[in-house]
């Protein structure tokens, strides 16, 4: 698969490419989303492509041609600089810090993890508590700043109070994957907890989430966000107009739909997940159906909105960004299950993203996600070790990026419909005449990382 540039007609995913000296033609070089060049017989000596130049020592040149070819292990030391100087200018294109090179389609999730230290996989129940106890401090402050705040100053306690309210899914999401205590039961009950104030229902949730590890962006199976299907997008104007705002100026809250659509309708689970999933619901409804009209006799319908939807609306701002972020970029591409391969999905396919720090102690720092989908099992609190580890021993293949305007607007008005041969194609270039939206993004959304 490859990326696309507005501008480019050199196109690639991995982006890495390799030429094979001799006589007049290119070998292939058969890495996971790589393309090959094709030699075309020109007048010019020397072509440039954005900031890449290709020399030849006869009239010959070479123009790149984006031609899918098959996967197969690969020496990533043997690419010419270009390369790494490619991958650069994506970074900077993109918001990046870093684009990792193609891991190699032998290396195994196994090999990774086998490089891990054993302490970061190590429960710390004392830590694991303290992180309860972080986000219900830190909840409760987010209240009493609303309660106190003039008007002027409620969108900031807002802000932290969905920022704190995001911790507790965090929390939750440790029980789900069974690294926050050793008691399955004491997982189930704390988990349930922590996302009843999110009105989520634990176990629905868990059970797709497991599946989105198992099968990350492997197309039709993942459960996260998936591009749109240009099928769908052309199957109607008003789901499409719904669409092209869903995945631009609103895509920071869709994990809301997503929410609506995947956790709610046993009809989506298996047999035998249908009886924890039915006491999940029962949860939540009760929990609505107590917690609802007390906060409304206590404090009014604006009391409701003021300490309840707006820190709601906060934490799916990060629920949406945090998940778009992890795996949402022009270089990653979704793959078929006969073309996926689960260790470039894990490391080559999740972006590890720097946020301000008070975000990411609130938020546990689900932020450092490339080592929680090399191994679900790492606590929070150890994922900072895990990824130092990564980083030492697989730096090179790593996603690393700041938060940033850039970032956000890369993923907001190019990352749209799946394209097999680009990865994705924008709104604006399917349908122009109703792309305002993604439009007025581009025009003032700013381009500084």
């Amino acid at each position: 698969m490859a990326c696309s540039l507005a501008d480019s007609t050199f196109l690639s995913a991995g982006p890495q490419q390799r030429l094979i000296q001799g006589g007049h033609k290119f070998s292939p070089l058969k890495t996971p989303g790589i393309y090959y060049l094709k030699w075309q017989n020109l007048s010019a000596t020397r072509i440039k492509h954005q900031r890449h130049s290709i020399l030849t020592r006869r009239t010959t040149v070479v123009k790149a041609v984006a031609v899918p070819v098959t996967s197969s292990p690969v020496d990533s030391s043997s690419s010419p600089a270009e390369s790494a100087e490619y991958r650069k200018q994506l970074s900077e294109d993109y918001g990046f810090k870093q684009i990792g090179e193609p891991l190699p389609a032998n290396v195994t999730l196994k090999d990774i993890v086998g490089t891990l230290p054993k302490e970061v996989f190590e429960i710390d129940d004392v830590k694991a508590w303290q992180s309860v106890l972080i986000s219900v401090t830190s909840y409760v402050l987010g209240l009493v700043m609303i309660s106190r705040a003039p008007w002027f100053l409620l969108p900031l306690a807002w802000a932290w109070t969905g920022t704190a309210i995001t911790g507790f899914f965090v929390i939750g999401h440790d029980c789900a994957h069974k690294s926050f205590s050793r008691n399955k039961l004491v997982e189930d009950i704390v988990g349930t907890l922590a996302f009843l104030p999110l009105i989520y229902p634990y176990e629905p949730w868990r059970f797709k989430h497991d599946q989105h590890h198992a099968k990350t962006n492997m197309l039709n199976e993942d459960t996260a966000w998936h591009p749109v299907w240009k099928e769908e997008f052309d199957s109607s104007p008003i789901l499409r107009k719904a669409i092209i705002y869903g995945y631009g100026p609103f895509r920071p809250w869709m994990s809301i739909a997503h929410w609506l659509l995947w956790h709610f309708n046993t009809k989506k689970f298996r047999p035998n997940e249908v009886k924890r999933v039915k006491i999940s619901l029962a949860c939540v409804f009760a929990f609505i159906a107590i917690g609802w009209p007390l906060i409304v006799f206590k404090t009014g319908i604006m009391g409701w909105i003021k300490f309840w939807l707006m820190p709601w609306l906060g934490y799916h701002f990060w629920m949406s960004t945090f998940t778009m972020v992890h795996h949402t970029a022009p270089h990653i591409p979704f793959r078929n299950s006969d073309d996926w391969n689960a260790a470039q999905a894990q490391l080559n396919g999740t972006v590890h993203c720097d946020y301000p720090h008070w975000i990411e102690i609130l938020c546990h720092n689900i932020n450092v996600h490339i080592p929680h989908h090399i191994s679900p099992r790492i606590p929070s609190y150890n994922l900072r070790a895990a990824h130092q580890s990564l980083h030492e021993n697989w730096g090179k293949y790593l996603n690393e990026a700041t938060w940033n305007w850039r970032l956000m607007k890369t993923i907001m008005t190019i990352c749209h419909v799946y394209s097999k041969e680009k990865n994705y194609m924008g709104f604006d270039e399917l349908a122009p005449e109703e792309s305002h939206p993604i439009r007025f993004l581009k025009k003032v959304m700013p381009d500084y990382a």
